[in-house]
């Protein structure tokens, strides 16, 4: 769900803009690329993590989960899950110029993505090229990250990896997404 939300929403979004001339008007601003780009993650991720509470909040209260580490370091990490999943949305967008085109794009990213990330399966035995694509996505560091706080009771140093590896991939997306930006069709 949020990675759907993250990279679904913020794409179609920059996109439908391209495409009804909004971002046309707004090139007349003096806005920069990447002040509407953070703009626009900063708004989605606000969505994103307050869609999460309440949703694990529903979900404690019926199901009574147990959560072995810190609920801020969980919070923490789906965070920084979320601003890089959002931030590779808007790279897929910066560009895109209709919502098929986009569309297909972010399919081509999200079903590896959940196969490799170990989503519904493991892949520890999975030949080592699998492995190694698999890092490449960011939603395997956000759930790695989980894991080891919702069942090893692991604090912020022992995911301090999967922290880092999330905020260069945002950082990365988000400077190639506002490099590449383009407020015409």
């Amino acid at each position: 769900n949020m990675m759907f939300s993250a990279l679904w929403g913020i794409g179609y979004i920059v996109v439908r803009y391209r495409k009804n001339g909004v971002l046309k008007r707004l090139k007349a601003t003096p806005l920069t690329a990447f002040e509407y780009l953070a703009a626009q993650l900063l708004s989605r991720i606000f969505l994103l993590m307050f869609s999460l509470v309440v949703v694990w909040v529903g979900c404690d209260l019926i199901f009574s989960f147990h959560v072995e580490g810190s609920y801020f370091s969980l919070f923490l990490v789906f965070f920084m899950g979320g601003l890089s999943l959002s931030s590779l949305g808007l790279l897929v967008a910066s560009r895109g110029t209709s919502e098929e085109f986009t569309g297909g794009i972010l399919n081509f990213i999200t079903w590896p993505m959940m196969f490799l990330s170990e989503v519904w399966f493991s892949i520890e035995g999975s030949p080592q090229w699998i492995k190694m694509i698999a890092q490449v996505f960011p939603l395997t560091h956000m759930l790695t990250g989980v894991r080891k706080i919702m069942n090893d009771g692991a604090g912020l140093p022992d995911v301090g990896f999967e922290l880092s590896i999330l905020l260069l991939i945002t950082l990365i997306c988000l400077g190639l997404g506002a490099r590449l930006f383009s407020w015409n069709k």
